[in-house]
C-alpha cells in the first residue's frame, strides 16, 4: 500500500485507531510518532502536513482531539477507565456468566480502552477462580427468550437442580409463557406463566436446559391474575426478595436498630414503613410470605414477626425444629 493514493485516503482511519489505542493526556503522539507508526504498522507514508490535516478533519468531525506542542491525544472514549473497571467487576461477580464467557467479555471490554488500560488487566484474568455457572447455553438462552417474548410464543424446557455430586439433574419439563428476564440476588430469572398450573413462576436461568421456542401463542400477561395492568417492577424488587411467586401480603415485625441498615437493600425505600417502638423499631412491608419466612430466619437475632399470625407460627415451628436438631 505504500505510496498509493488509496492508502492515503484511509490514513485518517488509521490515525484515529492510533489515537484510540496509544494516546491519552499522559501519552501524547507527536506528528513524527504518528508518521513512524503509520509506516511501520500499516505501510502508509504520509508527510507531516498530511498528518496535521487529518487530525484537523477528525476534530471537525466531532472527535475530542487535543493538539499541543507536545503532541496530540484523544480526550474522550465511549467508556472511562473507571467505568470499564466497574463493568469488568460486574462480569467477574456475576455467577450467571460462565468462566469461559467471562474471559471473552473482559477481553472485549479491555479493547474499549487504550493500551495503557490494557497493560493493567492482568488482575482480571481470574474468572476461573470465581463461583460461576457451568451452563454454557446461557447467552443462547437469553437470545432465544428475547425472541420468544418479541414473537409472543411459549417456551418449553427442562428444569434442573444440583445434586450431591454438584451436577445439575433433571426435575421437570415445563411449558411457559415468557414475559421478562430479571436480575435479582446476583442471579437471572425468567419470569413466566406456568401453563400447567396457571401460575407465575421465576425460573433460575442457569438451571434451564433444552430450551425451545414453540409455535403456541403465549398467554397475554394482562390475562394473568394480579398482572392485569402489566408488570409492576417496583413490587417485584421490594416484595419478592427471594423470587417466590406467591401473592405479597402485609407483614409487620419488630427489629433491632442494626437491622435497619439492611431493610432498604431487601425491600426498597418506597414500600417500608418504620416507626419507633420503645427500644426497637416496628416495620411494615408488603412481601411474599414464603420469602419473608426465609428472611426472618436469616435475621433471627434481630427480628420478631408480629403479623400475620400464620407467618409467626411458621417461624415458631422453624425455631422449634432447629432447637431439636441442635440439642
Amino acid at each position: 500500500m505504500e505510496g498509493s493514493m488509496g492508502a492515503k485516503k484511509v490514513a485518517i482511519l488509521y490515525i484515529l485507531k492510533l489515537l484510540e489505542r496509544d494516546s491519552d493526556a499522559d501519552h501524547m503522539l507527536t506528528h513524527e510518532v504518528i508518521i513512524d507508526k503509520l509506516d511501520r504498522e500499516y505501510g502508509i507514508v504520509l508527510e507531516r502536513k498530511a498528518v496535521a490535516r487529518n487530525l484537523a478533519l477528525l476534530a471537525e468531525a466531532g472527535y475530542d482531539i487535543v493538539t499541543t506542542p507536545r503532541g496530540s491525544y484523544l480526550t474522550a472514549r465511549p467508556f472511562e477507565d473507571s467505568e470499564l473497571r466497574l463493568l469488568i467487576d460486574g462480569v467477574l461477580s456475576d455467577r450467571f456468566i460462565p468462566a469461559r464467557y467471562s474471559t471473552d467479555l473482559i477481553k472485549k471490554l479491555c479493547a474499549l480502552g487504550n493500551r495503557y488500560f490494557r497493560s493493567h488487566k492482568e488482575y482480571i484474568y481470574t474468572a476461573d477462580d470465581w463461583n460461576k455457572s457451568e451452563n454454557l447455553d446461557v447467552f443462547y438462552h437469553v437470545e432465544l427468550i428475547d425472541e420468544a417474548i418479541r414473537r409472543g410464543r411459549q417456551l418449553e424446557f427442562d428444569y434442573n437442580r444440583y445434586g450431591a455430586d454438584k451436577k445439575l439433574h433433571f426435575t421437570a419439563h415445563h411449558l411457559v409463557s415468557p414475559y421478562q428476564l430479571l436480575l435479582k440476588n446476583r442471579n437471572y430469572y425468567l419470569m413466566a406463566l406456568n401453563e400447567k398450573y396457571n401460575g407465575m413462576v421465576y425460573y433460575r436461568l442457569d438451571r434451564i436446559t433444552s430450551l425451545k421456542e414453540t409455535e403456541k401463542r403465549a398467554t397475554p400477561i394482562e390475562r394473568v391474575a394480579g398482572y392485569e395492568k402489566g408488570i409492576d417492577y417496583n413490587r417485584i424488587s421490594s416484595s419478592l426478595p427471594y423470587m417466590f411467586a406467591d401473592a405479597p401480603i402485609a407483614v409487620e415485625f419488630l427489629c433491632e436498630e442494626w437491622v435497619l441498615d439492611h431493610l432498604v437493600d431487601w425491600f426498597g425505600k418506597k414500600e417500608i414503613r418504620i416507626s419507633k417502638c420503645e427500644d426497637r423499631y416496628k416495620v411494615r412491608v408488603t412481601v411474599s410470605e414464603n420469602a419473608m419466612e426465609y428472611w426472618a430466619l436469616q435475621y433471627v437475632n434481630g427480628v420478631e414477626i408480629l403479623s400475620p399470625l400464620s407467618l409467626r407460627d411458621k417461624i415458631k415451628a422453624d425455631h422449634k425444629n432447629a432447637t431439636e436438631k441442635y440439642k
